[in-house]
């Protein structure tokens, strides 16, 4: 039970006491469905469910400047991944409103900016638990798809013949590697070096996560 002064509406009640509007499910108010824009009166029983796990858009996202790791790892499992280290909030609510993308952040405060229609709060501090948290909050076990973008500019990879890049390479990487890919905006290559099982670990603990 709460109490209110005036006639706010169902969204500045719920973050009054801390909740962003993005991560809320279900509204009834007075046992009948309800959107977050009614003003709620004396008497009113308003019940508020969290979101369920799903995606109400196409899997893109937005992350602010304090989850580079969770921007990489994301990209790492295929989805679009929009992060700049120096995006101003302004920016990233503005952005997420003109592009549809799920904002990422941890700034609560950010979240309740009435233009950012999705987004998520991840609770972990440590990147891997973040990364599990979003992709259990939006349900994307199934959409997975690694290695398709690029970890540093979120471009799309293509295979490149080892001919084409053989004068960009290290004589290491040329006597023990043949497959590459080459990301079509930034120009970085990749191949499948020593650091390929350790994201291959990471991608099997996430896709097996409960």
């Amino acid at each position: 039970m709460a109490s209110c002064k005036g006639n706010p509406t169902v969204k500045h009640l719920i973050e009054a006491l801390g909740v962003p509007h993005v991560e809320v499910g279900l509204v009834t108010v007075n046992g009948k469905d309800s959107g977050l824009g009614y003003r709620v009166q004396a008497g009113d029983r308003v019940e508020i469910r969290p979101s369920l796990p799903g995606c109400p858009v196409e899997a893109r996202f937005l992350l602010d400047n304090h989850l580079g790791r969770l921007a990489v790892y994301l990209r790492m499992l295929g989805f679009d991944c929009l992060y700049r280290s120096d995006y101003q909030d302004a920016q990233l609510a503005e952005i997420a409103a003109a592009e549809k993308r799920i904002l990422l952040t941890r700034d609560r405060r950010l979240l309740m900016r009435k233009v950012v229609e999705y987004g998520y709060c991840p609770r972990a501090l440590e990147p891997e638990l973040q990364l599990k948290e979003v992709v259990h909050h939006f349900d994307l076990a199934d959409r997975i798809l690694p290695f398709q973008r690029c970890l540093r500019c979120n471009g799309k990879l293509e295979p490149v013949s080892k001919a084409d890049v053989l004068e960009r390479l290290e004589p290491l990487t040329k006597k023990y590697y043949d497959e590459f890919c080459i990301c079509l905006d930034c120009d970085q290559i990749y191949w499948k070096g020593s650091h390929y099982d350790r994201m291959l670990g990471l991608i099997e603990r996430i896709q097996h996560s409960p």
